[in-house]
C-alpha cells in the first residue's frame, strides 16, 4: 500500500512538474495585459484566441503545413528506417561501425553547418522554398532516431518467426504484414513518436530551406514573440503543444506495448 501510494505521489509530482511550465503560458493567452507586480491580470479577454483562429491570422493554416510536414518526414523516416534498422540490427557487416557513425553526425555536427550545406545543395536542386525540400531537409535530424530505434528493436526480433511462416506457405507481404510488422509495432510507433516530434519543432531548417515561403508554426510562433504580442504568442503556442499530446496519446498503448516476438521466442 505504502509503495502504491508512492508511486502515487511520484506520478502527481511528475504531471504538475510538466504541466507547470504551460500555466503560464494559459493566463498570458486569456490575459489583456500583465504587469509586474500583479500576481494575475486585471483584465481577461479571449481576443488573442479569436485571432489565433481566425483564418486571415494564418495561425490554422501553419498549423496544417506543419502537421503535414511532420507526417510526411515520419512516413518517409519509417519507409527508409524499418529496412536500414533490420539490416543494422540482424546482420553482421563491413563498415557498420563506419554506418552507425554517420547516422548519428547530425546529432554532433552543428545545426548551422548542416543548414548551409543542404541549402547550397537544395538551391542548385531547386528545392528551396519548396515544401518537398522542408521534407527532405528534415530527414536529416529525424532519420538517426528512426533507424538506431528500429536497428535495437531488430537486435531482439527472430527471424525464425519468419522462416516458419514462409514454410506454411505465407507469400513475402504476409510474413511481413502478419508476423514481422506486429513483433516491431511498438518500437516503429517508438520510433514514429520521436520523428514526429523532431520533424514539428524544426525550426533553422525550415527557414533556411523554407526561404520564408514555407510558413510553419515555429517561424509563425517566433515572429509574433519577436513582435512582443505575448497573448497572441501564449494562444499560438498553446497550439504548438496539443498535437505533440496527441499523437503521445495515440501511440502510448503501442508504446507501452510487449511484443513476444521481440524477444527471440515464447517464455513463461
Amino acid at each position: 500500500m505504502r509503495a502504491d501510494r508512492m508511486r502515487t505521489l511520484a506520478a502527481l509530482a511528475l504531471a504538475g512538474f510538466l504541466i507547470l511550465p504551460i500555466l503560464p503560458l494559459a493566463i498570458w493567452s486569456l490575459a489583456h495585459g500583465w504587469r509586474f507586480p500583479d500576481l494575475v491580470p486585471q483584465t481577461w479577454t479571449l481576443k488573442a484566441w479569436s485571432l489565433a483562429v481566425d483564418a486571415r491570422s494564418g495561425v490554422l493554416h501553419s498549423l496544417a503545413v506543419t502537421a503535414g510536414i511532420a507526417l510526411a518526414t515520419t512516413l518517409l523516416a519509417a519507409l527508409i528506417g524499418l529496412p536500414a534498422g533490420r539490416a543494422l540490427g540482424l546482420y553482421r557487416f563491413r563498415g557498420k561501425g563506419l554506418v552507425t557513425l554517420l547516422l548519428l553526425a547530425p546529432a554532433f555536427l552543428p545545426g548551422i553547418a548542416i543548414v548551409f550545406g543542404l541549402h547550397g545543395v537544395f538551391l542548385r536542386l531547386g528545392l528551396v522554398g519548396t515544401v518537398p525540400g522542408v521534407i527532405l531537409a528534415h530527414l536529416i535530424p529525424v532519420l538517426p532516431y528512426m533507424v538506431l530505434v528500429m536497428a535495437a528493436v531488430f537486435s531482439r526480433f527472430d527471424p525464425e518467426f519468419e522462416a516458419q511462416a514462409r514454410s506454411l506457405g505465407a507469400t513475402p507481404w504476409q510474413t511481413f504484414s502478419r508476423v514481422t510488422l506486429p513483433a516491431v509495432l511498438p518500437g516503429l510507433m517508438t520510433a514514429a513518436l520521436f520523428a514526429f516530434l523532431v520533424s514539428w519543432s524544426q525550426y533553422l531548417l525550415t527557414l533556411a530551406i523554407g526561404g520564408g515561403r514555407v510558413q510553419t508554426l515555429p517561424l509563425l510562433l517566433f515572429s509574433f514573440s519577436s513582435a512582443g504580442r505575448n497573448d497572441l504568442t501564449s494562444a499560438i503556442a498553446l497550439l504548438y503543444i496539443l498535437p505533440g499530446l496527441l499523437v503521445l496519446l495515440v501511440t502510448a498503448r503501442q508504446v507501452t506495448g510487449r511484443s513476444l516476438a521481440l524477444v527471440g521466442g515464447l517464455r513463461p
